[in-house]
């Protein structure tokens, strides 16, 4: 296969902006500013707050033609959160919820290094990230591949920790935050602090012992092979001069 045909058959890069503005800034407004019962109300503001997230999921699964375990976890919480504000339950089941979806993912993680196919390897080790068949071939050359599959797990180790503190944080902010009766424009107004206030206080903290782990990766790949970052990755495909 080309250069051209494989760049005409990578599957197309998410828009990073489109992603924040569609599940953090637009449900935040609309759960802050627009659910009070002079306006769409605590009901209809949690449902349009909703739709946004849900349709960029949908989306952008039909743009990019690729899911994983990861995003349908995240559309399943959209909907539990959906669910969970109709039924008009308490804070408590907010932050089971809140807690579940990232320990659910740690879990995958834990049960797939019992496989084939660990879900760190799938992520990180494919061919539009990694030249594999260099990195396969420096390993066999340098008898390392039993090395490598110990670096793996030693990796997932990390990033299951950092889904495990991700579900600590996600818990103990929903149970400090949501306080008030459900159904209220209050408890919507909370659930939009709580959306605003899980980037500092849950996102970064885990992004990066997430970061630590894949540079932990990366630096005993680099030993087991003594390959370099440019060998080991893939870098955007060279263009052509036009020919005259």
């Amino acid at each position: 296969m080309t250069a051209s045909a494989s760049a005409a058959t990578a599957p197309k890069r998410e828009n990073l902006l489109i992603n924040i503005v569609c599940n953090i800034v637009v449900p935040t407004l609309v759960l802050t500013k627009l659910s009070g019962d002079n306006r769409l109300g605590p009901l209809w503001g949690l449902l349009v707050a909703l739709m946004f997230p849900l349709g960029y999921g949908v989306y952008d699964f039909a743009r990019r033609r690729k899911a994983n375990f990861i995003s349908i976890l995240g559309i399943v919480s959209v909907l539990l959160t959906g669910g969970l504000g109709l039924m008009k339950v308490g804070g408590f089941w907010f932050a089971v919820k809140d807690a579940a979806v990232p320990g659910l993912i740690g879990l995958s993680v834990l049960i797939s290094m019992k496989t084939k196919s660990p879900l760190l390897k799938e992520m990180f080790f494919n061919e539009q990230i990694v030249d594999v068949q260099r990195v396969e071939t420096a390993l066999v050359a340098h008898g390392k591949q039993s090395e490598f599959e110990r670096l793996i797990v030693r990796s997932s180790l990390w990033l299951v920790g950092a889904f495990l503190l991700s579900s600590v944080l996600n818990y103990g902010l929903a149970r400090h935050l949501l306080i008030s009766p459900p159904g209220t424009p209050e408890f919507n107004a909370e659930l939009g602090r709580m959306h605003v206030l899980s980037w500092p206080v849950i996102v970064v903290p885990s992004m990066a012992v997430m970061a630590l782990a894949f540079w932990k990766l990366v630096r005993g790949l680099k030993k087991l092979t003594g390959l370099t970052m440019d060998e080991i990755f893939r870098g955007e495909p060279e263009k052509k001069p036009d020919s005259a």
